[in-house]
């Protein structure tokens, strides 16, 4: 985001000479333009201007060379000798470039730098070392390292290197102890990209006086090209667009301006008001050309490019990539083009378009490229189409400070100004002279009129405000409006507003500019019918959330993307899922491309990273959709935009697209039960899971049905005897729930025993009846309290032989509690024991020894039809 300096924002509008960072962030932020942080330097003094008075080099056994000097700091910081004179510091140093009769940036004891790096004297390589002798990186202002800052070669002028004095303040003089307001940029108004525009909305929030830069600019440029065929003819330069494969019908480039400056110093330095500029905008100083472009772009919101001259070949061709073709940029990768992406190319040898110069608005290549041997050199500034730039930045993921620009839109009447400012300061500081006759292709189009009435205003936004404030504000934006005598303005939106092309927009810039607080709030009716509120599916995933959390788990949302390693992790097979996957053409972590199908691998991710950071135990649930993807499913249909779908056309798309049920899914790890270290302790196991679950079940007034398949058909990443699938009354499969088998907690780093469960809201909440529970009386006769247990085969679940006591009890059961499982040689091989407290209870009369005796006959003889039989 763009970092604002107020000594720099003063070149374009009247500021209070007393204005604060913190004033400006509320200046603009009434605008839109909101604070993001305002930067502080991590600087104090005291750093100084130092003249080094001698550098005597002493080798080292270690091969390296460091110099003893005495710099000269001034009488106020320099040291005292025994007879109380002043003389200067030593100082140890070991860069390459430090030489008597330099001057120097000096950080003296007490300072401190960036990564709280605090200066005092020490003794090294013999010597006590009384402060330090600064380079750029070591003060922030940039990467170099191979030397420290002379401030001969800083850009300084010869009348104000002359007036630098030892002692001087450097943080002064380089900037280093004033802040930088960072501002957030809404993707609408790329304008504010630059200093232009940002002055232009300080303007909009305080009525400072503001002139528009490009204007004089634009006027003192030239424009006088012949245009033949689509090319512009320069001296040893044309230029050509020739589009084939447009985006969306839009012609990837509708303005290519240039011209030449011949004659330039390539050995001239960058000024130094310029360099500290940039370094405080968050850019490197390489060099005074491309400090110039890179000094237009952030000053008035055009991109430029500088070619050598000498290197390049024309015509100048702006076309697409052909397949196959490729481009090292100039960070020095590799990219394989696409047809979609946007070339600027040269003709060497008479071959038109067959060399590439770079990839169009977003970085430039290695061919072309300035260096400190360019004498003649070729400016380019050009307005390209948004999405073909912003394609390309994202596909090759090279996103550039040009492109971030282009891609919100650049002003399409500026590319004169814009290479006039860099043609004024290439002849002003680097001795060049720059051609009088441009090459300008200009196949730009008129922005189309709004037409806009005067009641939108209220209609849309409540404010109640006369024509001729909303003339007024939409004039000062930079529209030129017309009419207004019946309630209608015809409205032309500025060059620099790409964004204004409804009425709605030019509302919004009204309410923008009169102030977001001024409009009314009013809480619109809500009408009152039966279906006011939160419908029965809603209500019942609130129930389940809140179910969970009661039990103490903690309710968290993951992002649904997956991979291979998360198919590794819980063994799963990636070939025969992929392509039931729903994968991602563009995905934001290129080793995570498919859409998950289960919520617990992207919950799995966020346990471990708990886990990783230091906590023990943790329990973790959620509630998401997950994707599934049918591949006999008809491709989804290519609509055409601003046209309403027909019914038919969103049923086509609703085909097309993959099954997104609700789930919920938790996972358990570490301790269930930590009474600390008086009491007892318990890990987690497969039995938490299905609680939790049974909770949810009772919650909504569900039967817990439990299913435990053979090991052979559990999934691979539950553990064969810990799992079990849940069923709803139906039949239905809705859910899973158990241990993961022990190589899924390896791979995660999860404790042993660790317990999940994982539940179809989609499928299972249907099957649930809504209706009113019928309550029954409540008995006022005693209970009978009796504990049965009985030997069955292995192959009995617990589940069938409880239905066959409540059906042979009938209505004088009251419940039926398991307490007990016990297997072993006192039952017999492939024998158990399941044991029931049973209660019984008749709703019409006390039961004597016979009805109990009767009861108790019946459970014995209809468990007898499952094996079991009543133990003594």
């Amino acid at each position: 985001m763009p970092m604002i300096d107020i000594d720099w924002l003063k070149d374009h509008v009247e500021v209070p000479e007393d204005l604060t960072y913190e004033q400006l962030a509320k200046d603009l932020v009434r605008v839109g333009l909101e604070e993001e942080e305002i930067h502080r330097s991590q600087l104090t003094g005291p750093i100084v201007v130092g003249y080094v008075v001698d550098a005597t080099p002493e080798p080292q056994k270690n091969g390296k060379i460091i110099n003893w000097c005495h710099v000269d700091v001034g009488d106020e910081y320099n040291e005292t000798d025994e007879n109380g004179n002043k003389v200067p510091r030593g100082i140890i140093c070991g860069a390459p470039n430090m030489a008597a009769g330099e001057k120097v940036v000096v950080t003296l004891p007490g300072a401190v730098l960036p990564g709280d790096f605090r200066i005092e004297p020490r003794k090294t390589y013999g010597h006590i070392s009384n402060g330090m002798c600064a380079s750029e990186r070591e003060l922030g202002l940039g990467d170099a390292h191979n030397g420290i800052i002379l401030l001969r070669e800083y850009g300084f002028s010869k009348e104000e290197y002359d007036a630098l004095e030892p002692g001087d303040d450097a943080m002064e003089l380089l900037h280093l102890n004033n802040p930088l307001l960072e501002i957030n940029i809404t993707p609408d108004r790329g304008y504010a990209f630059s200093y232009r525009g940002v002055a232009r909305e300080y303007h909009h929030a305080t009525g400072a006086a503001y002139v528009d830069p490009a204007i004089e600019l634009g006027e003192k440029a030239p424009h006088e090209a012949k245009s033949i065929d689509g090319a512009a003819p320069v001296k040893d330069m044309d230029v050509f667009v020739e589009d084939n494969n447009p985006i969306h019908g839009v012609v990837g480039c509708d303005r290519y301006y240039g011209r030449i400056v011949r004659g330039f110093n390539p050995s001239a330095p960058t000024p130094s008001w310029m360099r500290r500029r940039l370094i405080r905008a968050g850019m490197r100083s390489i060099s005074l050309a491309v400090d110039v472009t890179n000094y237009v772009m952030l000053d008035l919101g055009q991109p430029l490019h500088a070619y050598d001259l000498n290197k390049i070949e024309g015509p100048i061709v702006v076309r697409r990539a052909g397949e196959g073709e490729q481009l090292t940029t100039l960070d020095e990768k590799e990219h394989k083009l696409s047809p979609e992406d946007l070339l600027i190319t040269d003709s060497p040898n008479g071959e038109r378009a067959s060399r590439i110069l770079g990839l169009a608005g977003v970085m430039g290549g290695l061919y072309g490229e300035v260096t400190d041997e360019t004498t003649d050199l070729f400016i380019e500034a050009a307005h390209f189409d948004q999405v073909t730039i912003a394609r390309s930045a994202r596909r090759h993921k090279i996103p550039s400070e040009a492109s971030r620009r282009f891609e919100r839109g650049v002003d399409p009447q500026l590319q004169p100004a814009a290479v006039e400012m860099a043609v004024e300061l290439l002849t002003r500081y680097g001795s060049g002279e720059g051609s009088r006759t441009p090459v300008d292709y200009n196949q730009t189009k008129r922005p189309n009129d709004i037409r806009f009435k005067v009641s939108e205003v209220s209609r849309v936004a409540g404010l109640d405000l006369d024509t001729n404030r909303i003339s007024d504000i939409l004039t000062d934006i930079g529209c030129h409006v017309g009419g207004g005598g019946n309630g209608e303005f015809s409205v032309l939106p500025p060059t620099w507003r790409p964004d204004l092309t409804e009425p709605c927009d030019l509302v919004e810039e009204v309410a923008r500019l009169v102030g977001y607080d001024e409009i009314p709030v009013i809480v619109p009716p809500v009408p009152v019918t039966g279906d006011t509120g939160l419908t029965l599916e809603q209500r019942r995933q609130r129930w389940v959330a809140d179910t969970l959390a009661q039990y103490g788990l903690v309710e968290t949302l993951s992002y649904p993307f997956v991979g291979d390693a998360d198919y590794k992790a819980f063994a799963m097979d990636a070939k025969a899922i992929k392509p039931v996957s729903v994968e991602i053409t563009n995905p934001l972590a290129g080793d995570r491309p498919f859409l998950r199908r289960s919520l617990l691998l992207t919950l799995a991710r966020t346990v471990q990273r708990n886990i990783r950071r230091g906590l023990q135990n943790v329990s973790l649930y959620e509630l998401g959709h997950v994707f599934l993807w049918d591949p006999n499913a008809p491709a989804i249909p290519a609509l055409p935009g601003g046209v309403k779908p027909t019914d038919e056309q969103l049923a086509a798309l609703d085909a097309g697209l993959p099954d997104q049920p609700q789930h919920v899914a938790a996972i358990f790890t570490g301790k269930a039960e930590d009474s600390g270290w008086l009491g007892e302790t318990r890990d987690v196991d497969w039995s938490d899971a299905v609680e939790a679950v049974r909770r949810v079940f009772d919650r909504l007034g569900a039967e817990l049905n439990l299913v435990q398949p053979a090991a052979a058909d559990v999934p691979a990443e539950w553990h064969p005897g810990r799992y079990a699938e849940i069923v709803a009354a139906d039949g239905t499969k809705v859910g899973e729930v158990g241990e993961f088998h022990p190589h899924v907690n390896e791979a995660l780093g999860f404790p042993e025993h660790s317990a999940a469960f994982e539940l179809n809201l989609t499928a299972w909440l249907p099957t649930l009846d809504d209706k009113p529970v019928q309550a029954k009386p409540i008995s006022t006769f005693p209970p009978v309290r009796q504990d049965l247990a009985f030997t069955v085969p292995e192959s009995v679940t617990a589940r069938q032989l409880e239905d066959v006591i409540r059906e042979a009890a009938g209505d004088a059961l009251e419940s039926i509690e398991l307490f007990d499982v016990f297997s072993g040689e006192q039952v017999g091989e492939g024998q158990k024991s399941l044991a029931y407290a049973v209660v019984f209870r008749s709703p019409v009369k006390t039961l004597d020894a016979s009805d109990s005796e009767a009861i108790r006959q019946a459970i014995v003889e209809k468990a007898a039809t499952l094996g079991a039989q009543l133990r003594a």
